[in-house]
């Protein structure tokens, strides 16, 4: 009898624990849904035109996504978040066909910083979100360099910090990318290999200054591969190094940002170098907001150069729900064959013109 209180009564207590721990954890559920319809010419060869709807993105990657917060006191926050990404024209998961391949980290907040654990996005990532102003749009520098706008690393430790205006952050990573699923989101270098402290190993870095009117950062990304690992990483000798300083000013309402990110990748195919640079501006009109970026990347000894101009207006219907439209344009020097589109065909060393329109409701 006595044993069966006690139990009755270690039950209760762990209940009404658990309950309370509840009670002190908010989560939230959000996500953004975007869809659209693009056009986009000399697809192939041949100098075919197709329409279609984007699987990659419109203007931003369709998500749904869970994220906690619990105060523990003392300034100190513990949180976590879960982020599918999928495409809106068929639902499938995206990142790799991932279940949480946009995030899935839990970490601790204090006046210090922020401490991540988990798959979460790295300093190249972060470094263009307030310069580049098109961001994950489908005509966006990410068609030039898919890995801008899918930088994340898996088992990954991360840290930032902002102190009067000074930001600083890292990332390191045991493995930088398990799947094995294709697409610049997917390299199938998992790492975490015993003997070889070097696969699939990747660590990045951001320094800088920001405030409301103006801001400057600079980061630096250097990944290894390992044995099958995508884009001819094929061994932990191998690697691909991004270099970046990025900047952005306001003119009152008017946004300008520029950056330029330098590349170099030591694969199992040769050294290649290259430097991208863009320049954007953005402007809010009423309901609507007005984007233009150019960018070209100079691929150094080589002809093989490209060249991108993008403008997009969008109209606000609520603080919700938004209707946009883009123009844009690629061109493509010697062997370069750059879709406008992301994830998109286009002829080598063919100009490639595209319209698109869409619509995108957030919750």
């Amino acid at each position: 009898m006595k044993n069966n209180t006690l139990g009755s009564a270690v039950a209760l207590a762990c209940g009404l624990a658990a309950s309370g721990a509840m009670a002190q954890t908010n989560v939230q559920v959000y996500g953004i849904v975007d869809a659209g319809l693009a056009r986009v010419t000399n697809v192939n060869a041949a100098g075919d035109s197709a329409t279609k709807m984007p699987s990659l993105t419109s203007s931003f990657p369709s998500r749904v996504g869970f994220r906690g917060t619990e105060d523990l006191g003392n300034g100190l926050q513990a949180f976590f978040v879960l982020e599918s990404g999928f495409a809106m024209d068929t639902g499938v998961s995206g990142q790799g066909n991932r279940l949480f391949g946009r995030a899935a980290q839990v970490g601790l907040k204090g006046a210090w910083g922020t401490l991540t654990l988990g798959r979460q996005n790295n300093m190249t990532y972060i470094s263009g979100l307030k310069t580049d102003v098109l961001g994950p749009h489908l005509f966006a520098i990410g068609s030039i360099d898919p890995y801008l706008p899918n930088a994340r690393s898996d088992n990954a430790i991360g840290y930032m910090g902002s102190f009067s205006g000074m930001v600083v952050g890292a990332t390191y990573s045991f493995g930088r990318d398990a799947s094995a699923a294709g697409g610049p989101a997917a390299t199938n270098c998992g790492g975490e290999v015993a003997g070889n402290s070097k696969a699939c190993r990747q660590y990045t870095g951001l320094l800088g200054y920001e405030t409301k009117a103006w801001g400057l950062n600079a980061s630096y990304d250097k990944l290894y591969g390992n044995t099958g690992a995508a884009f001819g990483l094929s061994s932990s000798a191998n690697t691909d190094v991004r270099t970046t300083v990025n900047g952005y000013v306001m003119l009152g309402a008017t946004k300008l940002g520029a950056g330029v990110i330098d590349r170099e990748t030591k694969a199992s195919t040769g050294l290649s170098e290259s430097a991208l640079w863009y320049f954007g501006a953005s402007h809010p009109i009423g309901a609507y907001t007005i984007d233009a970026q150019w960018a070209k990347r100079d691929q150094k000894n080589s002809n093989s150069d490209v060249s991108m101009l993008v403008a997009r207006l969008t109209y606000s219907l609520s603080k919700r729900t938004h209707v946009y439209g883009a123009v844009g344009r690629m061109d493509n020097d010697g062997a370069s064959a750059v879709a406008l589109d992301a994830g998109g065909t286009v002829g080598v060393g063919m100009t490639q013109n595209g319209v698109m329109a869409g619509l995108r409701h957030h919750f």
